[in-house]
């Protein structure tokens, strides 16, 4: 393992804890972990295998304080975590072989619809104590659509948080409850993604483990952040991390 120097080492702690703690509460920490990785100067393919090294270190920790709390679904922790690691498995074989950026006009829309949908329904997702009106129909509908999920986390990756969670709002469930049960699905894609990279020789663990230490104390801190501050504080936190996604997405995709 390559060592790093202190500066180096102090950038890539802070900025694995802000990405984390966002990570948390709405999604979208790779917005900060993925170019600080760029950075550094790290091949592409490298910086994926590394950031979802620290991502899963990260999102482990949320998982664990949300399931601690009682606002993890335990039946959906049994049914999401593995279709949503099959899915990320076939997402990163299919990386390897086919550029992913076609994804992106899809992605921008899908988001913006999230966004615009989010902002609508004012009252959405109010319930912060967990599911509110989760029918067998939906239960059915959102489960199928986790390993879809999965798959695209690993193939590509932008907007997988606002995804899953809106996935989980969409079901029934209240923004924290479909907070914490997007986690189980994000800490499944991100665990079997890191199998695949670590298999294939696409991870720096000189950079991983320290952005990883750092991003699971930001997931502690941004996991009770939000458990403590409910569905008021996360709405608009979820509705401005779209948004921020959505602009990322459309400077990649004109540039």
């Amino acid at each position: 393992m390559e060592l790093l120097d202190f500066p180096t080492l102090i950038a890539i702690v802070g900025m694995g804890f802000i990405s984390a703690f966002i990570d948390a509460i709405v999604g979208g920490g790779g917005l900060i972990s993925m170019p600080t990785l760029m950075w550094i100067g790290l091949p592409m393919l490298n910086v994926l295998g590394t950031n979802k090294v620290a991502a899963f270190m990260g999102v482990f920790v949320s998982l664990t304080t949300f399931i601690k709390s009682g606002k993890v679904d335990r039946k959906m922790l049994r049914i999401a975590f593995p279709l949503a690691f099959i899915g990320a498995i076939v997402g990163v074989m299919i990386v390897r072989v086919i550029p992913p950026d076609f994804l992106r006009p899809l992605v921008v829309i899908l988001l913006i619809v999230i966004a615009a949908y989010s902002i609508l329904r004012k009252d959405w997702g109010s319930d912060s104590a967990g599911a509110i009106h989760v029918s067998h129909k939906r239960y059915l509908i959102g489960t199928a659509l986790i390993p879809v999920i999965g798959l695209y986390d690993g193939f590509f990756g932008p907007g997988t948080g606002s995804f899953l969670i809106f996935l989980f709002l969409m079901m029934g469930y209240g923004f924290v409850g479909a907070t914490a049960n997007a986690k189980v699905a994000n800490c499944a894609s991100n665990f079997a993604s890191v199998i695949m990279f670590c298999y294939f020789g696409l991870v720096n663990f000189s950079y991983a483990l320290p952005m990883g230490g750092g991003m699971m104390i930001g997931a502690y801190c941004g996991a009770r952040m939000a458990i403590t501050k409910g569905s008021t504080y996360i709405r608009p936190l979820f509705i401005g991390m779209t948004i921020i996604l959505i602009g990322k997405q459309l400077i990649e995709l004109f540039r």
